[in-house]
Formats: structure tokens, sequence, C-alpha cells
């Protein structure tokens, strides 16, 4: 069931399918993505294996120094902090055509790194593709568990500890109260906050709002949202 749900990789799945239609918006706002030059903030080389296009030129920068050693054409791997204005020493002048995150901004850590986050696409990026999952969506996304973050912590780390579907594995308590201390959800009011000039693209799943993106470029004209 997990592998059905959760896995992008596999075709078929709604994780799949997800990320498939995610892809196809993502190209209609930036029908160029192949020759820009890509900033992804909190991504890995490996992420971009399943890219539809091959792109000439993406920075990966993510604090597991793990990522470092993924090996992806046209991508390099960069250890460093997503919050951080200026970066790693040799990026912190730099301006890429695009700043895109994926499922990132809700793990950074509260509201001054979240803004800390924002201010590092402002500054880094002409255009920008920022994502992350939607707070009143039935199901929480990372344990696919509904309802899960509105539980109170001590039950959110009960089900951390033995749910065995969606992407965190079980782990003991200590382990379990770290990830859901991790995962903060966003509403689209603080959303808008954090990118008031963006557009905030809604992703809907059966009808319902699942997760906002945050963008900036002139796109081919489409329904927003009410």
């Amino acid at each position: 069931m997990r592998t059905r749900i959760a896995d992008p990789s596999r075709p078929g799945s709604l994780a799949h399918s997800a990320r498939a239609k995610r892809w196809h918006e993502l190209l209609r706002c930036f029908p160029d993505l192949a020759e820009m030059r890509v900033l992804d903030l909190g991504g890995t080389p490996a992420s971009w294996r399943s890219a539809p296009v091959r792109l000439a030129h993406v920075v990966t920068v993510n604090l597991d120094p793990h990522t470092a050693r993924q090996a992806e054409p046209g991508v390099i791997p960069v250890v460093g902090d997503a919050c951080d204005l200026f970066l790693p020493a040799h990026l912190s002048a730099e301006r890429f055509d695009l700043v895109y995150s994926n499922s990132v901004l809700e793990h950074v850590g509260g509201h001054y790194r979240r803004q800390r986050f924002a201010e590092a696409v402002h500054r880094h990026g002409t255009h920008h593709w920022v994502q992350t999952p939607y707070r009143y969506f039935p199901v929480e996304p990372h344990w696919l568990f509904p309802g899960l973050q509105w539980f109170p912590v001590r039950a959110r780390i009960a089900v951390s500890q033995h749910w065995p579907f969606g992407h965190v594995p079980r782990t003991g308590r200590a382990q379990a109260l770290r990830h859901v201390q991790e995962v903060e959800l966003l509403s689209v009011t603080e959303m808008r906050s954090y990118f008031p000039a963006s557009r905030i693209w809604i992703e809907r799943f059966a009808g319902l709002p699942k997760s906002l993106v945050a963008r900036k470029r002139r796109c081919q004209p489409f329904s927003e949202p009410r």
C-alpha cells in the first residue's frame, strides 16, 4: 500500500501522478526551463533524475553532506543552509534564472527561518517556484495519516512510532519527536506573507487543495482558485 500511494518513482502511484502534474505546470510556466540556470534550495541531485527535461545547469543546496556524493549530469551539489541569505561564499553574489524548491519550506524550522528562506529566494533568483504541502488538506502528506497535523504532539509521536505508511520511517520515541517537530505545514495566508509579489497556484487532489506553489513569472493565463 505504501508503494502504491507514496512512491513518486512508481508509475501509477498517487505520488507519481501528483509529481507529473506538478512538472507539467512548471514547464507550462517555464517552457525554457532546460536552458535556465536553476538554484534548487533544499533539493538533491537525485531528485532531478526523474525530471522530464534535462537541464543545462542546476545547483542544489542541502545541509546533508551525503547529497554532495550524488552524481547527476548537469547538477552541482553544494552543502549549505538554504535559509542562509549568502549561501556558501562562492554562491553569495550569484543570480539564477530560477530559484526552485519542492517540499522544503515546511521543514526549515519556524517563522524566522521560513522568512530567511523566502529572502534567500528573492535575493538569488529572477523567477521562483516554491512548493509546500497545504496545511488543511485532510491527509498529512509526510505520514499519510488523516488529520495528523492537527493532533497534539504526544499523539503525533505515537502515530510516527507505529504507523507503517508514508515517507517517515518508524523509529523510537526520541527520533519520532524530532520528526514531528521538524514539520510545520503552511496555510495560504502564511505562504502569501512570505511571497507577497508571487501568485499562489493551488494544486488540487479530488477537488481539494493539496499543496501551494508560490511562483513568480508571467505565465500563460490560468484560472486562479478562489
